[in-house]
């Protein structure tokens, strides 16, 4: 079947909530996408985060083949030794006592409300969240209500109720806010990817856990994109040194495939009994042996010490195009999560990434998104820049 017969059978029967460009991609390895015609794109999208290892690594090949040989799927009626043994590594590797597993970030948030909705009952009746301005936590319909993007909100209200959005990274507006309000649990991004890149202060997240402390309301940390290793920490939230009370996770974990787990503090999942929550596919052996191998390989000093050296170089290097272009203003990100701010338009700036072979997001209508794989290398980063430097260049 040619490209342009599956572009066409794309928009006869699939739902049209994404606007795709006109070609289409077949195969992949390393930083780099092909598509039917043999053309490479360099992939500074990863899948907007997910594939942190790039395509085709082998440690998720292997970890594949090996699993699908033995045991796809049971559901959690049953033990099973991969969930077992990925959930002892997440523990161990975070604040957490224990793991909810479920299918996507938009689940590990509502699976995260759900946990703090009941703990919030057994303290005070509590049901009301704060979030922030720029925030992004997904599009269910719980998720969506912590989202603070009106033309994502507007088609689909009245949404969840009791949310309440406070400015970010400013600690007062916070204080004043979860006081007010009594909220049983605050949404943040340690890095807020969607809203723009925008990374929040270590001062900004201690406050934030004094205040939750100080209002028994529980601190839920949003590590969807920003987590396992995207910042050059094994989790965004490390460098603050807090202890958050619900973590939520997806995106990289899975390597590729469909993952989403809510991490939680012992004080919150003892709360939970049979019955309270549960998912058909989640924890599957398949997925959660992708996730040990993806969790074991970029939790290593070395590799996330690696994360942290290429984003201060990629940092380096993007914050020339201000320098070289008046159309770009500012750059901000950590690790392998940039955002370019600019002038112009994404709408015209990402086809060209298209035409001259890269793939970049964006994050509204004036920010250029960068997630490149954390097997990048330094050639890829320095041609990313000049791919950019020409766009830029041409407007």
């Amino acid at each position: 079947m040619n490209p342009q017969e599956i572009i066409a059978l794309e928009k006869q029967y699939v739902v049209h909530t994404y606007n795709r460009p006109d070609f289409v991609l077949e195969r992949g390895k390393g930083t780099y996408v092909y598509d039917t015609a043999g053309k490479a794109y360099l992939d500074f999208l990863g899948g907007i985060a997910v594939n942190a290892l790039g395509h085709r690594h082998p440690v998720i090949v292997n970890a594949i083949q090996d699993q699908a040989s033995k045991l796809l799927h049971v559901s959690n009626l049953y033990h099973t030794g991969p969930q077992a043994m990925l959930a002892r590594d997440l523990v161990e590797s975070s604040a957490a006592d224990r793991v909810y597993f479920c299918n996507s970030g938009s689940e590990a948030v509502e699976t995260c409300i759900k946990f703090a909705r009941k703990w919030g009952k057994a303290h005070g009746n509590k049901t009301a969240f704060v979030a922030f301005e720029h925030s992004f936590h997904g599009r269910t319909m719980g998720a969506l209500a912590l989202t603070a993007k009106a033309r994502y909100q507007e088609p689909f209200r009245p949404l969840m109720p009791g949310v309440h959005f406070s400015p970010f990274n400013d600690l007062e507006a916070a204080r004043a806010l979860i006081a007010e309000v009594q909220p049983c649990g605050v949404f943040v991004e340690a890095v807020q990817g969607e809203g723009g890149i925008y990374p929040a202060t270590d001062a900004f997240l201690q406050g934030l856990r004094a205040i939750c402390d100080e209002h028994d309301a529980l601190l839920i940390c949003d590590e969807i994109q920003c987590g396992v290793g995207r910042t050059g920490t094994l989790w965004a939230y490390e460098p603050s040194e807090i202890q958050p009370d619900l973590i939520a996770v997806a995106k990289p974990l899975g390597g590729g495939l469909p993952i989403g787990a809510a991490l939680a503090a012992e004080k919150v999942a003892s709360l939970m009994e049979p019955g309270d929550h549960g998912s058909t596919f989640a924890a599957n052996p398949l997925i959660c042996a992708v996730g040990q191998a993806v969790l074991g390989t970029v939790n290593d000093p070395a590799f996330l010490a690696s994360i942290r050296e290429k984003g201060d170089y990629f940092g380096e290097a993007l914050s020339g195009l201000i320098e070289r272009h008046a159309c770009v203003t500012e750059v901000r990100g950590r690790g392998m999560m940039w955002g370019v701010e600019t002038t112009l338009n994404t709408k015209d700036i990402l086809p060209a990434g298209y035409e001259n072979g890269l793939l970049l997001g964006s994050s509204g209508e004036h920010i250029v998104r960068l997630l490149p794989p954390y097997i990048v290398d330094q050639g890829d980063m320095d041609k990313a820049v000049s791919i950019l430097d020409r766009i830029f260049g041409a407007k």
